[in-house]
């Protein structure tokens, strides 16, 4: 094999040889600087170029000096499966969509960092509305950044003395032109979505900009509502046949939506979310109350997909079985919720819990109860839901200049907050023959559908597979003279496995979890403010309190930490 093909080799092993060569380099002596090719040696030219060699292009770096800046805000969208989360981070295994982000507003020369390689959004004044977590997606993200402009810079008052030295005539008409035409901030300016789309990766995408954000905006402390979606089948995984049970519980695998949309509706309202969120200690929070303007259960009417031995009976609740082939499955729902803002991990944690009480493992009370800190002043030890499902669908940002006397902007009569950022969608700054070009094969929607197309067809053939398979296993299982919907007697072996459920969490199957233990009988974790004094005396300070006053004494600081 070829040692020089690092096609084949590992991440691990491509380092340790960069780690080699660097090292190689250090130990060689420094090189001698070239001459210049002007300058002779004992009075005889440097030799020419060998023919047919050139001379490596030089990429000439704009001059931001040049370029009038702007303050902009903008709207994005992602697929985060295959991302480490948004926020930028060094050491992470996986592309961040921040870093994404850098690579294509540098390459573009939107922003001038002294070091390309080096990520500081410090430089342009940016902001963003939502840290999402690795494999979070985001549908309405939103970021505040300065950025480069095409609008001219002022003539500078001893330049144009120059000009009018040399020909004021020429200056006039040049000044006569310009008032007759002057800059406009939307059709004459840079497009940005269009710029950064060609850069960026086809699962991230710029869906709109905002050419003039409110004074003082901040894409995270002027957000008023935050939406968020989380996804999920119905069943949530692939049932088993059974013939029911004497209490009515649906096979495993099927949810009861019900109880899940009556457990949902609990949330809505302020509530205290420290038993439903993970405490950093770190971040010493002492306030744990949200709001939360709307929480449910939605179901996706065009999502349902046809795997016709799902509805057969054994594999399917009593009444849908008995409903014959007419409806589809499995379908497909997302936990609806709108807030002003979100602990950290509070959306996963809200979801499992709706799990349980889905799996009827826990009654809808049990959100409740989980609110109430005084029957529950430690966290339950029950794991979070899986982290793809999840979207961060939208961010809103209502009139952020209210009246001197009127404090903060409330939801509307009907519990909503209206956005009134005025948004640019992507291709909707050019002219009509150009918007139409979305849809043309270079595209913004043409991209998109690549990237759909190509899950679509990893859905259709596993969908395909998966009902051959079920359906060779029916014709297998009646090979001995029964029939899968039979009631058999389990052996003794297996009374056992009898008592075991499988957990669902949100992932692409159930988890075997053994005999389900009640939220009220698991262990508690320390209350949030024991965990804090914990930490703080690890740090060398007498408690929370001793170190928080510490830590921000003069600041004004506002504590949030969004999912």
């Amino acid at each position: 094999m070829d040692p020089t093909n690092y096609n084949s080799w590992t991440k691990l092993g491509l380092v340790k040889r960069v780690h080699q060569l660097e090292a190689e380099l250090q130990r060689r002596p420094p090189a001698l600087e070239p001459e210049p090719e002007a300058q002779q040696h004992d009075g005889v030219e440097a030799a020419a170029p060998t023919p047919g060699t050139t001379k490596p292009k030089v990429k000439r770096k704009m001059d931001p000096t040049k370029y009038s800046t702007r303050f902009i805000a903008l709207k994005l969208a992602y697929l985060g499966k295959n991302y480490g989360g948004f926020e930028f981070q060094a050491m992470c295994k996986q592309p961040t969509i921040e870093e994404e982000l850098w690579n294509a507003l540098t390459k573009a020369c939107l922003i001038f960092p002294e070091d390309e390689k080096i990520v500081d959004f410090n430089i342009c004044e940016y902001s963003k509305c939502g840290r999402t977590d690795r494999g979070v997606s985001a549908f309405g993200q939103v970021i505040g950044i300065r950025v480069r402009s095409n609008k001219p810079l002022p003539r500078e008052p001893r330049q144009r003395v120059e000009e009018d030295e040399m020909g004021g005539q020429a200056e006039q008409e040049q000044e006569a032109a310009a008032k007759e035409k002057p800059f406009d901030p939307i059709a004459d300016e840079i497009p940005y979505p269009m710029l950064l789309n060609r850069l960026l990766p086809p699962d991230i995408r710029i869906l709109a900009w905002c050419p003039s954000p409110p004074p003082d905006f901040s894409a995270r402390f002027s957000c008023r509502e935050r939406q968020y979606r989380y996804f999920f089948t119905q069943p949530a995984f692939s049932p088993e046949p059974s013939a029911g049970s004497s209490d009515g519980a649906p096979p495993s695998g099927w949810l009861d939506i019900d109880a899940m949309r009556d457990a949902a509706k609990r949330f809505e309202g302020e509530q205290d979310f420290r038993n439903l969120c993970k405490v950093d200690p770190a971040k010493l929070i002492t306030n744990w109350k949200r709001t939360i303007f709307e929480s449910d259960i939605v179901e996706v009417e065009e999502g349902a997909t046809a795997l016709p031995y799902i509805t057969a009976a054994g594999f399917s609740p009593a009444d849908l079985a008995a409903a014959g082939s007419g409806r589809s499955f499995p379908k497909v729902y997302y936990f609806h919720v709108r807030g002003s803002a979100f602990l950290w991990h509070q959306i996963r944690h809200m979801v499992a819990v709706l799990f349980l009480v889905g799996q009827r493992l826990e009654r809808p009370e049990v959100v409740s109860e989980l609110l109430d800190v005084e029957k529950y002043p430690g966290k339950p030890g029950y794991p979070m839901a899986d982290e793809v499902p999840l979207v961060l669908w939208d961010c809103v940002f209502p009139d952020l200049i209210p009246a001197a006397d009127a404090g903060e902007v409330p939801p509307s009569a009907n519990n909503k907050h209206v956005d009134s950022m005025q948004w640019i969608r992507a291709g909707a700054e050019t002219s009509s023959r150009m918007r139409a070009g979305q849809f043309g094969p270079f595209g913004a929607l043409d991209g998109m559908w690549k990237v759909w197309r190509g899950h679509k067809m990893d859905e259709l053939l596993s969908g395909r597979l998966l009902q051959l398979m079920a359906e060779q296993a029916a014709e297998s299982e009646g090979e001995d003279g029964t029939t899968r919907h039979e009631e058999k007697q389990l052996p003794p072996s297996n009374k056992k496995a009898a008592l075991s459920v499988r957990l669902y969490e949100g992932g692409n199957t159930g988890r075997p979890a053994g005999k389900y233990v009640p939220m009220e009988k698991k262990d508690k974790l320390e209350s949030p403010d024991e965990l804090n004094d914990k930490y703080a005396r690890r740090k060398g300070f007498v408690d929370a309190a001793d170190m928080r006053a510490r830590r921000y004494e003069g600041k004004d600081v506002v504590m949030q930490d969004d999912e």
